[in-house]
């Protein structure tokens, strides 16, 4: 991971906590479990997901996460 997809984890994983009302260290432990949407899916996609609005993201990943069978 180079420091531009880490920089955007961190903006991941901060925004998706304040919309769920959990800590970061919380969401943190949800995408990187034994799902690990932060390697499958949050790192593959960053591409395409760092030019969309924060809104967009944290609807996407939150929607990914749970079509995974997280309880959120």
């Amino acid at each position: 991971m180079n420091k531009k997809e880490l920089d955007f984890t961190v903006f991941c994983i901060e925004n998706i906590a304040e919309r769920l009302n959990k800590n970061g260290a919380e969401i943190y432990r949800l995408i990187t479990g034994e799902n690990n949407i932060l390697d499958d899916y949050i790192i593959p996609n960053y591409g395409t997901l760092h030019t969309q609005g924060k809104e967009y993201i944290v609807n996407d990943i939150i929607e990914y996460m749970e079509n995974k069978g997280l309880n959120l």
